[in-house]
This record gives structure tokens, C-alpha cells and sequence, in this order.
């Protein structure tokens, strides 16, 4: 038997457009909606809070807890959050919501959890035990909730200057007055 009638029938010349570079999971997958700084400081975001997490689960006893219980919270659920918007940035799931209200979200939310993470990291650092896990924790609570909050201050200066874009240039409001319509 030759080997071109036993391979013939089941080998493709053209794999066409469904089995390319980007094929399977990676096809859903975009990374250019965020800008280059905006998407290092997401991924920053996630691996700090989830390094956070991880060395605050690490602690295995603790005198005063409730410092603990709430860097617990917040860092797990500065990880799941920026999960989620990292999702939605980056799935075609965009495009089927609004996007600025993605926007909008993504604004508040960073807003919130880097406060909030900054609050847990300070109380954490008020009532931890010393030990090198809680003090990884801590390092990595303050980078993680500086990083949201960078995203932030970035994000409100780029809203600041969208505003500025769409404000008429040299325009008063009693010269849009005075104005004829037709003119």
C-alpha cells in the first residue's frame, strides 16, 4: 500500500481560518482594549492581591485577629474583582455592554478597593504578630492598593482630559446667546 492512499483522505492542506494562531480559548482573548500601562497595572493588581491573599493564609495563629480577618476579606476580594474586570476587558463579553458603563465600573471599583485595601493593609499592619508571612502580606497589601490606586489617579486624568476635548474652544455663554441660530 502507498502511503499517499492511506494519508490522502484525512490530511488537510488548508487548515482555513478556525485553526490559526489564534484558535481555541485564545481567539476570545483580547488584550488591546486596555492601553499598555493600564494593562500592566490590571496584572499587577491581580498578582498582588492574590500574593497578598496567599501569604495572609499562610498565618497560622494570630493574637488579635480582626486586623487579620479583614485584610482576609479585602485582599480576596481585590483578587476577584480585579479578576472580573480583567474578564470583561479582555472577552468579547465588551462588546455586548455598554462600554462606558464598563468604564464607569471599572473607575468606581478601583476607586474602592484601593481605598479599602489601604485600610485593611493599615489595620493589618496595627495588629499583626511580627512574623514573616504577615509582613509579606503587608508588603504586598500596600503595592497591591498603591497599584489600584495609581490606576485610578490615571484613569480620572485621562476623564479629565476627554472633558476637556469635548468643551467648545473660546466660547461664552452669552456669545452662544447673542448668536443668530442660522448663522
Amino acid at each position: 500500500m502507498e502511503n499517499g492512499a492511506v494519508y490522502s483522505p484525512t490530511t488537510e492542506e488548508d487548515p482555513g481560518p478556525a485553526r490559526g494562531p489564534r484558535s481555541g480559548l485564545a481567539a476570545y482573548f483580547f488584550l488591546d482594549r486596555l492601553p499598555g500601562p493600564r494593562r500592566v497595572l490590571k496584572g499587577l493588581q491581580l498578582l498582588l492581591s492574590l500574593l497578598a491573599f496567599i501569604c495572609e493564609e499562610v498565618v497560622s495563629q494570630c493574637t488579635l485577629c480582626g486586623g487579620l480577618y479583614f485584610f482576609e476579606f479585602v485582599s480576596c476580594s481585590a483578587f476577584l474583582l480585579s479578576l472580573l474586570i480583567l474578564i470583561v476587558y479582555c472577552t468579547p463579553f465588551y462588546e455586548k455592554v455598554d462600554t462606558t458603563k464598563v468604564k464607569s465600573s471599572d473607575f468606581y471599583i478601583t476607586l474602592g478597593t484601593g481605598c479599602v485595601f489601604l485600610l485593611a493593609s493599615i489595620i493589618f499592619v496595627s495588629t499583626h504578630d511580627r512574623t514573616s508571612a504577615e509582613i509579606a502580606a503587608i508588603v504586598f497589601g500596600f503595592l497591591a492598593s498603591f497599584m489600584f490606586l495609581l490606576d485610578f489617579a490615571i484613569m480620572l486624568y485621562e476623564k479629565r482630559q476627554e472633558s476637556q476635548l469635548r468643551k467648545p474652544e473660546n466660547t461664552t455663554r452669552a456669545e452662544a446667546l447673542t448668536e443668530p441660530l442660522n448663522a
